[in-house]
């Protein structure tokens, strides 16, 4: 199904686990139907017991409680975790159950990154926050930092419909409650991307609000390194006289990602594009925003994994406020925490940096080919009672 822009949404941005943990656990207190909740990762610590108490609570006063982790996000929930919430009617179920060999997992491609949350089917949260106490500052230096978006309006709809086939088991049949009023201003659209019709959908909608922006181009991104035909757009829109900035990390969780995104520094640079390290924490969101009016904020990094072979979820939205607000975030976060990056001396690069440049451009060219002959599989939905064969 294509997707399709729904008018009369209200949205609230939330910045890491001190704005979207309340946010989401009070929505499920408040939950007098239904929960549905997808997650790539959901760690046994303060934050998962938390969340665990919540869906448990909402269970057993006669909520529906359907959850979805990732098989390699979420590989070490205990039997007894498991056990109290479906002892309580909690529909646990796993995406792609992963076995380990020798304490180590394997299957790294194709994961259920999404981080979704629908309460009722009129309030929804999206975005790129998982259920671990590393979100939270007091985490200390390896905090993330991240961001997400509670949504009220007609577009819950499609997004209850959408994580509801992921959730729940197929013979059961799903509740149908009347499309949600219109609230709000916000024109909103619910993308996603997957490996067999929605493919390419994020990148496509990225590329289309950068070839058509007249000012700005705001983007923080944890994992960056993109395909061709995005880069393309932030140079050639740089070129034209737009502001293109970029928020990348400086304090990386992963460091070759943050080497992966240095080999396209120079590109970028010389072409007019601002690259900014951010070096208080790890930089985890994957937001944009262009003109003060179009924005997304979702689960997915702007890399091959997000691109061309995860599941991936995000909201892109119209609407000024919204817009304005996350850049003003953005901005303050450039002042307060990054520095840029210095572009070449002299506008010239060296011999090894064209070269590097060439291989990698030629790579990135030929990437989603590539990726699409990478191991596949027919990936397995599995009650967390059961065993990674379904049994």
């Amino acid at each position: 199904m294509k997707p399709r822009w729904w008018a009369g949404n209200r949205v609230r941005l939330l910045e890491n686990g001190e704005e979207y943990f309340p946010a989401v656990f009070e929505a499920i207190r408040q939950a007098e139907h239904e929960v549905i909740l997808e997650t790539f990762i959901w760690f046994e610590d303060k934050v998962g017991h938390a969340l665990h108490e919540a869906l448990r609570s909402a269970a057993e006063r006669g909520v529906q409680v359907d959850v979805l982790v990732d098989g390699f996000g979420s590989p070490d929930l205990t039997p007894e975790f498991v056990a109290r919430l479906t002892a309580v009617g909690v529909r646990l179920r796993v995406f792609d159950p992963c076995v380990k060999l020798l304490g180590l997992r394997f299957s790294m491609l194709r994961r259920m990154h999404r981080k979704i949350v629908v309460i009722d089917g009129r309030r929804a949260f999206v975005g790129g926050i998982n259920y671990s106490a590393d979100h939270l500052a007091d985490f200390g230096p390896q905090a993330k930092q991240d961001y997400a978006v509670e949504i009220e309006g007609p577009v819950v709809d499609e997004i209850r419909r959408f994580a509801h086939s992921s959730t729940h088991p197929p013979p059961q049949a799903q509740r149908r409650a009347p499309p949600p009023e219109p609230v709000g201003r916000a024109d909103a659209l619910f993308v996603r991307r997957d490996n067999l019709h929605h493919r390419n959908d994020i990148e496509r909608y990225y590329r289309i609000a950068i070839r058509r922006a007249q000012r700005q181009v705001l983007i923080a991104n944890a994992y960056f390194f993109p395909g061709y035909r995005l880069l393309h757009e932030m140079k050639r829109a740089a070129r034209r006289g737009v502001d293109v900035r970029l928020i990348l990390q400086g304090e990386p969780d992963v460091p070759l990602a943050r080497t992966a995104a240095r080999m396209l520094y120079d590109y970028l640079q010389l072409g007019g594009v601002k690259v900014f390290e951010y070096c208080e924490r790890p930089l985890h969101g994957k937001v944009a925003v262009v003109d003060d009016q179009w924005a997304t904020v979702g689960s997915s990094n702007l890399d091959p994994l997000s691109l061309s072979l995860n599941l991936e979820a995000n909201v892109v939205l119209n609407d000024r406020g919204f817009a304005r607000g996350l850049r003003e975030r953005l901005e303050r976060l450039i002042e307060e925490s990054c520095h840029r990056v210095p572009v070449p001396v002299d506008g010239h690069i060296g011999w090894w940096s064209e070269l590097r440049g060439f291989v990698v451009f030629h790579f990135l060219r030929r990437f989603p080919v590539w990726a699409s002959r990478l191991p596949r599989h027919r990936p397995v939905t599995a009650s967390a009672t059961e065993g990674p064969d379904g049994r």
